[in-house]
């Protein structure tokens, strides 16, 4: 697996072994990045990536302008990934690694300007999680379309195989669009 595209483009990444991992692949990854693009998302953003695995989506954040990600992981052949991919890029100074429950760094959670939430299929606790984000904009990877709180805006809903991508724009709490 490669860093599709920016200053990184082209560069080699590190994915833990075994199956508890799946990794965004780059063509999902291409099409994420060119929509964020779009939307004025990347440039200068500080990025949270959420159940991060090997950090491919918040290092794809850093290579195309991205100002500091930080990547939040529990599992410990992903987060051995994840750490090598960081020293081999020299990302480090651009970046903190955070090891824990993605839910549990919620709580004190910094603002973020991009949150890349791509949690194991299956995962069951969207309501919690996109209700303890507040307001930002929002990439949901999953294996299903995910309801999304009132007053957001949803930019996009595509599938690739298996994989359902969401980009959405999250209103402040309390606040609905009008």
């Amino acid at each position: 697996m490669r860093v599709v595209s920016g200053e990184l483009g082209g560069r080699k990444l590190v994915t833990p072994d075994g199956e508890d991992t799946r990794p965004t692949s780059e063509r999902v990854r291409e099409a994420i990045f060119n929509s964020l693009f779009s939307l004025g998302a990347i440039e200068g953003a500080r990025v949270l990536d959420l159940f991060a695995g090997s950090g491919a989506l918040g290092i794809e954040a850093l290579s195309r302008g991205a100002e500091h990600a930080t990547f939040v992981e529990q599992d410990r052949a992903a987060l051995a990934a994840l750490r090598e991919n960081v020293e081999t890029l020299n990302i480090g100074s651009d970046s903190a690694v955070i090891a824990g429950d993605g839910l549990r760094h919620l709580v004190s959670m910094a603002d973020y300007d991009l949150m890349l939430l791509d949690p194991p299929y299956g995962f069951d606790g969207w309501e919690e999680l996109l209700s303890s984000i507040g307001s930002g904009t929002i990439v949901i990877e999953s294996d299903r379309v995910v309801a999304v709180p009132i007053g957001s805006v949803v930019h996009r809903v595509k599938k690739y195989g298996g994989t359902v991508v969401m980009i959405v724009t999250l209103s402040p709490r309390g606040e609905e669009e009008e």
